[in-house]
């Protein structure tokens, strides 16, 4: 087995994302318990662990959630530090072969040939190819996405420290707040918009900063909901919410407790969404979807104090232009009532970072020559066992798994839970066709204290 890639080790993409996006490794992570990276058995979950430490306010969080406490989430730093331990204890870094993997093409014969670039001295050749029968792609997330007036803004006045993506490194705003008064604008609905604004507000009410913050919803939820709107004022032409589907809303805010309905990693959305294709899986993406945060005591309060002193702002609306007025920006912003302009120091875009898989070098060169196509929401095109169709290479397969494949016959597959089923479904496949053992019950349970002992598999 070889791992080929740039990164250093697995989790380095996302503690980067997670530290910009005002998640560092003290702070809580969007995460189920038992949703462990480094344990496919999910026993001990996090939650125990660290309760078993002697944090008995731990123990009764996960005893008394979410009736009588927030949920449950892992610190990021806790479990980068146990991503950490199961890598050397697997010997990632004697499988893994730094480079830039340029294609993936089909053999003659079956199989694949993997083309890597490797670094600059570390290969007698600009490139080495690597022949496997099988393939697994697992990129992440294609890169980021601006929306269109923020790029233009960037582009046209070569200003890059203002207008900032809150997936890139943005602390000189934070830093720059604290120093003097100013306003910044903080666009999205969802945690990563409640991290930033959360940051904003520590900064505020704990170190003197006097920052005035306007929060710009595309979407106010005030209600039950689903990814459609509010139930009593639904997206025109778009059906109500059902009683099933519906998540509480309050103050603009979609509440859920993690990014998706418990029931997608094993219960009935999990086999409802296997068994639909085309619209019809589409349709059901969309009413799972929809920008949502969880609801946490700590912000609540410091957005209810934000509310009644008057320096947390709401506007619901899209911005139409964006112009420099000397070191500040004007924002028009086109509300229900009319257009406003809104002048600000900074503007926070919190709205996401998935740009078009075809923005990908590898991604776009299988949709183009390798015979990989889009699911029914854009992105890559996989099976019930994450086979990318249309790539099978005589007795070879190709696999993929992560946020690259969200649309298909599996929901939640850029979570931590999901990464793991996904892991276990192409497993299983490789079984079937020969390539490894099946983790039987007794196998399980001798790796599982191998893992808890720190023991090689």
């Amino acid at each position: 087995m070889r791992v080929l890639g740039t990164l250093d080790h697995p989790w380095q993409t996302y503690e980067y994302l997670t530290r910009v996006s005002q998640i560092p490794r003290g702070e809580r992570l969007r995460s189920d318990s038992a949703s462990r990276p480094d344990n496919i058995w999910g026993f001990p979950s996090y939650g125990f662990a660290e309760g078993m430490k002697g944090n008995l306010k731990i123990l009764w969080q996960l005893f008394s959630e979410p009736i009588f406490a927030d949920y449950y989430t892992p610190k990021a730093g806790n479990a980068f530090e146990q991503m950490e331990r199961e890598k050397n204890r697997i010997n990632y870094d004697e499988m893994l072969v730094k480079g830039l993997v340029r294609i993936v093409r089909r053999r003659y014969g079956g199989g694949y040939f993997t083309i890597l670039t490797p670094p600059e001295g570390a290969s007698a050749t600009k490139r080495v190819a690597f022949r496997s029968q099988y393939v697994h792609i697992a990129v992440g997330y294609p890169g980021l996405k601006f929306l269109p007036e923020l790029q233009r803004y960037r582009t046209e006045n070569n200003d890059y420290s203002h207008i900032v993506n809150a997936y890139e490194s943005h602390e000189h705003v934070y830093d720059r707040l604290l120093q003097q008064p100013g306003t910044v604008m903080v666009r999205g609905g969802g945690i990563v918009a409640s991290r930033v604004l959360q940051r904003l507000m520590d900064d505020r009410l704990l170190k003197g900063a006097q920052t005035n913050i306007v929060h710009l919803f595309r979407t106010y939820y005030n209600g039950t909901n689903d990814g459609y709107g509010n139930e009593s004022d639904p997206r025109p032409g778009g059906p109500k919410t059902r009683i099933t589907m519906r998540r509480r809303g309050e103050n603009g805010w979609a509440y859920q407790g993690f990014n998706y309905p418990k029931s997608v990693w094993g219960g009935q959305l999990k086999k409802q969404v296997r068994g639909l294709e085309g619209e019809q899986r589409a349709e059901l993406y969309k009413r799972m979807g929809g920008t949502n945060t969880p609801w946490r005591k700590y912000w609540q309060a410091q957005m209810n104090q934000g509310r009644r002193e008057g320096w947390y702002q709401c506007l619901v609306g899209t911005v139409d232009d964006m112009q420099p007025n000397g070191e500040r920006i004007v924002n028009q912003v086109r509300t229900a009532q009319g257009t406003v302009p809104v002048e600000v120091d900074f503007v926070i875009d919190c709205t996401g970072l998935e740009a078009d898989i075809a923005e990908h070098r590898l991604l776009k060169d299988l949709l183009d020559h390798g015979g990989a196509s889009r699911n029914p929401v854009g992105r890559l095109n996989v099976d019930r066992n994450f086979e990318l169709i249309g790539t099978q290479s005589g007795g070879g397969a190709m696999y993929a798994s992560g946020a690259t494949t969200l649309g298909g016959y599996f929901p939640g597959v850029d979570t931590f839970l999901g990464l793991q089923i996904a892991a276990q479904e192409i497993y299983l496949d490789l079984n079937k066709r020969g390539f490894c053992k099946r983790i039987g019950p007794v196998r399980s349970t001798v790796q599982w204290w191998k893992w808890l002992l720190g023991n090689q598999p």
